[in-house]
This record gives C-alpha cells, sequence and structure tokens, in this order.
C-alpha cells in the first residue's frame, strides 16, 4: 500500500493548491479527484485578480491567466427586479495605482489547469477515483480506500486534506461540520454571440440582479463563447431549504427572466439546469478531526462569504494553510489559522448580510446605488478592503436613512 505524507480529495481550487504547495516542498501527496478531469464543476466562475497573487503565478511562470481567463470584467451592471439599472465601473479613477477586475473562468478548464500543475510539480494525481472510507490503520495512520472504473485503490498518509465540497465523504466519515448552513445556487451556461442582446451584456460586464430572488441575487457572468446566467439564495429562512421544490423554481424562473431583460431568448427545456449546494459561513467551526489527522478546505470547510457568495479565492487560501499546517507539523492548529485568516472579516460580512438581505430594496437603493459602492464591493472580493472596517459604516449609514424615513422598507422575511 503506497504512503504519503497527504492524501488531498477533491482537485477544487482548495485542493490542488494544497497538493502543489506539498508537492512543491518535497512531501509525498497524492491528489485524489471523484471524476475524470477535466470534469464539469457548477458554480458561476468568477473570481478576483487576487487569485494571481495567491497562486503566485507571476513568481513560478508554470501556468499564466491566459490558459483560464475567459473574460476579464471591469464594470458591474446592478438592476433591482431587472429596472434602475446602474452600470458602474470597478475603477472609476482611471488614475488610481491599483486597477482592478473580476476575472471569469470556466470552471472545467480552471480546475483542471490547477490539477496539472500540481501533477507537474510533484504530486501523484489519481482522477476518476470515488473515496468511499477513510479509516486509521494500528499506527494511527490514514487509510484511504477508493474505487473507480480502472479498478481499486488504497493509500496511506499522516494526514488527508478534505476538499471535496459541501457533501463531501471526508467530513462525513470524520463526524465533522454536521450542522452546515447550506444555501442553493442554479446556474445554466446559455451559448451567446457577443453583440447579440441588451447594449451592456459585454465581455467586460458582469450582471447582478437583487429584487428578482428573495434572500438572494441573480446573476450574468461572460465567458468566452457564452453567458453563465444564475440565481442563489443565500440566508435561507431554514436548514433544508436547498432541497425545497418551490425555492428552486422561483431561481429558475429568476434566470428566464434576466435572459428575457437581456434579450437572450431561449426556452426553458432548451437550458441545462444545474444546482448546488453552498456552505455559507456562519461562524467558525471545528475543522480538524479529533487526531488532528484530517483536515478541512474550501467549500468543505464552509469558507463562503456569506455576503457575496464567493469561495474560490478563500478555497486556494484554505488550501494553502492546510498544507502548510502539514509541513510544519501543526495540524493541531489548523481550525485556529483558519480562524486567524477569515474570521473576524467574515463574521462582519455575515452581520452586514443579515441586513442586506433581510431589506434588499432598501438597500439597493441607499446601498448598491451610490457612487463608490461598486469600487468598494470590488475591493472586498480582491481582500484590498475587509468587511471588518467596511461593514459598520455601512450599516450605521442605512440605518441612518432608515431613522430620516428615507424609503421606508418592507422586509422581506422574518
Amino acid at each position: 500500500m503506497p504512503q504519503y505524507d497527504a492524501v488531498v480529495v477533491g482537485a477544487g481550487p482548495a485542493g490542488c493548491a494544497a497538493a502543489f504547495d506539498l508537492a512543491r516542498a518535497g512531501a509525498r501527496v497524492a491528489l485524489i479527484e471523484k471524476h475524470a478531469l477535466p470534469r464539469h464543476k457548477t458554480c458561476g466562475g468568477g473570481m478576483p485578480m487576487a487569485v494571481e497573487q495567491v497562486l503566485a503565478l507571476d513568481t513560478y511562470r508554470d501556468l499564466a491567466p491566459e490558459a483560464f481567463v475567459e473574460a476579464d470584467t471591469r464594470f458591474m451592471r446592478h438592476t433591482w427586479q431587472f429596472g434602475q439599472a446602474v452600470l458602474a465601473p470597478l475603477n472609476p479613477d482611471p488614475n488610481e495605482p491599483r486597477q482592478i477586475s473580476l476575472w471569469m473562468v470556466r470552471r472545467s478548464v480552471f480546475d483542471n489547469a490547477l490539477a496539472q500543475r500540481a501533477a507537474a510539480a510533484g504530486a501523484e494525481l489519481r482522477d476518476g477515483l470515488a473515496v468511499r472510507s477513510i479509516d486509521r490503520d494500528a499506527d494511527g495512520a490514514v487509510r484511504v480506500t477508493a474505487d473507480g472504473r480502472a479498478g481499486g485503490w488504497s493509500g496511506t498518509a499522516g494526514t488527508v486534506i478534505g476538499a471535496d465540497g459541501a457533501n463531501g465523504v471526508v467530513a462525513r466519515s470524520s463526524g465533522l461540520r454536521r450542522n452546515r448552513a447550506l444555501a442553493i445556487a442554479i446556474e445554466a451556461e446559455v451559448p451567446h454571440a457577443w453583440g447579440d442582446g441588451h447594449v451592456d451584456l459585454r465581455p467586460d460586464v458582469c450582471h447582478l440582479e437583487y429584487g428578482a430572488v428573495e434572500r438572494g441575487y441573480a446573476w450574468v457572468f461572460p465567458k468566452g463563447d457564452h453567458i453563465n446566467v444564475g440565481a442563489g439564495v443565500f440566508r435561507p429562512k431554514q436548514a433544508g431549504e436547498q432541497g425545497d421544490n418551490t425555492v428552486r423554481a422561483d431561481l429558475r424562473r429568476a434566470i428566464m427572466d434576466y435572459l428575457d431583460m437581456l434579450g437572450v431568448p431561449r426556452r426553458e427545456d432548451e437550458l441545462t439546469f444545474h444546482a448546488h449546494p453552498l456552505p455559507i459561513w456562519n461562524g467558525l467551526d471545528k475543522l480538524q478531526s479529533a487526531d488532528a489527522r484530517v483536515l478541512l478546505a474550501g467549500d468543505a470547510a464552509g469558507l463562503i462569504n456569506p455576503f457575496f457568495g464567493d469561495g474560490i479565492l478563500h478555497a486556494l487560501k484554505s488550501g494553502q494553510i492546510a498544507a502548510c499546517a502539514v509541513l510544519e507539523g501543526s495540524q493541531r492548529q489548523y481550525t485556529q489559522a483558519i480562524g486567524r485568516e477569515f474570521r473576524t472579516n467574515f463574521d462582519s460580512a455575515l452581520k452586514l448580510a443579515k441586513f442586506f438581505y433581510q431589506w434588499p430594496r432598501f438597500c439597493y437603493q441607499h446601498g448598491v446605488r451610490r457612487p463608490g459602492a461598486t469600487r468598494t464591493a470590488a475591493r472586498l472580493l480582491c481582500g484590498d478592503a475587509v468587511f471588518t472596517d467596511v461593514a459598520g459604516r455601512v450599516l450605521r449609514r442605512l440605518r441612518q436613512a432608515l431613522v430620516s424615513g428615507a424609503d421606508e422598507p418592507s422586509p422581506v422575511t422574518e
């Protein structure tokens, strides 16, 4: 049975980042992926350009953004119930030293590029293998058993990093993350020829719609030859709402309405809809097993920003933190390390999200539409600003508007 310093389960951003750092440092690492690569991954595919620094693409020069970035967006178009449109630049001041953009990727391409990068660094990449069990050997090492079309596989490791998503087997088998806060998103990829449809339907514009979905938003992200249209509920009423057929129907309706508004006519039966759970941050959870032999990263660790619903950048960072813990032998301090990176910022984002998704119309009028709001959102997404500094100021401004009687809101739900 092969022996490794670490077995990483899941070849998404978190798993690939962990495997790359481990292999580059000389560790013996296996990267296990359930599906054959490249594989479809349900995700809007929007991420901040800060990914370039996190992956140190300019340092290692083994992966160029051009290999996976399909659109480089520099504008956001906001709407409320498909009206009251605001088209705002991410960089209103062209003289600003740091010009921000949001990258749009197809996850099948992006994840495969990261997996191949990890393999080139020395990780043993095994795709098409579904992990079936995670057990302890007599000496305390973790034994991972998997199978696939090519047969079975087993390996032992000092540490297993679970980066296999919201419903991953690693967390389940280790008794971790039993009480997760799961939201839901649905999306479709729609072929599109640039120049057709709405005048603002351009490769440099991402679209966000706030009034069509209760306690969430809808989006349109440009890609190379198509657009990704989706909608998500980010503050569920109850724990099981992600399986509610009514919610799913509402999200599909929002997607169809968005396409109609943008002049991209499609019949619903022409589209393939993909639904996926979103493990929204709801406070720092325990992310390591009792013996610290199992660590969770990325979506498996619940590292989805509760305000924006984004997770790619945070997944990459958590994979790197997990790799660092293995290399330094500090697995028992892993949860605290994740907390230092995310807790304060995400807790502030959660506080703002609870207000925003409770009073979305009011927040759109007095927040989203304000000059500078789009730039602030972009800086938050890129990590140039943190919710810890922004949330309190925004909430005070919104509450002052409430006190002044401006546009008295009605709550979406209690």
